[in-house]
Parts: structure tokens; C-alpha cells; sequence
């Protein structure tokens, strides 16, 4: 793991931490080739040598992007109940990482970042 990821995590309370390690440890299994780096102050993982996915722990919430509008629309069912924000989804800590939900959009991503 990166050092600064490491370092990230670190500083994040308890409660935070076990549901950020799970959506770290989803975004992983859904793309298990990704390589783990810091971005805009936050843990990301590049694809291919390609940026491709970024998350974050906020006071309220756990945060994954981009989600594009292709993604947003294919998924649209399954994101009905989580507050979107300029190509975020917010996962709130007041509930469990949606683990299924977030390896999907990982692999959709995964998927476009392919054929760019």
C-alpha cells in the first residue's frame, strides 16, 4: 500500500476507518490489477497507466468518482438512494459500504477506461 495511503487511512476515526478499508478492499477486488496512488489529496488508483478511480472519507460520508453519466444511467436503480454530486456517489457512514454495489461501478469504470 502507498505511504500516503497508509498515512490517510491512519489519521481517519475508527468507525471511518473499518468502512474505508472496505471500500478500498472492494474497489481492489474489483479491479485487482489497479495500482494504489495519492491524487488531489486523496487515495486514487490508476488503471493501465490511466487515472481511473479516486475515493475519500468526508465527516458524513465516503465518496467514489468519477461515476459517469453512462455509469450513473446504468446503474441508476442501484443509486436511487445515494446522494450524487458532480460525478461522486456519497456512501453516508451512517450505513455499511455497499460492497456489490461498489465492485459494479468500479468494473463499469474499469470497462471505460479501456476503450478510451
Amino acid at each position: 500500500m502507498n505511504a500516503k495511503v497508509r498515512g490517510y487511512i491512519a489519521k481517519l476515526p475508527p468507525g471511518t476507518r473499518k468502512e474505508f478499508k472496505k471500500l478500498q478492499a472492494a474497489i481492489v477486488a474489483a479491479a485487482p490489477k489497479a495500482e494504489e496512488y495519492f491524487s488531489y489529496g486523496i487515495p486514487a488508483f490508476r488503471l493501465n497507466g490511466k487515472r481511473f478511480v479516486w475515493y475519500a472519507a468526508w465527516k458524513n460520508h465516503l465518496s467514489i468518482y468519477p461515476i459517469t453519466a453512462n455509469i450513473k444511467r446504468r446503474y441508476a436503480e442501484e443509486l436511487k438512494d445515494y446522494k450524487m454530486s458532480k460525478g461522486t456517489v456519497q456512501f453516508p457512514l451512517t450505513d455499511p459500504v455497499p460492497v456489490t454495489l461498489v465492485k459494479k461501478l468500479v468494473k463499469a469504470r474499469a470497462a471505460e477506461v479501456a476503450s478510451e
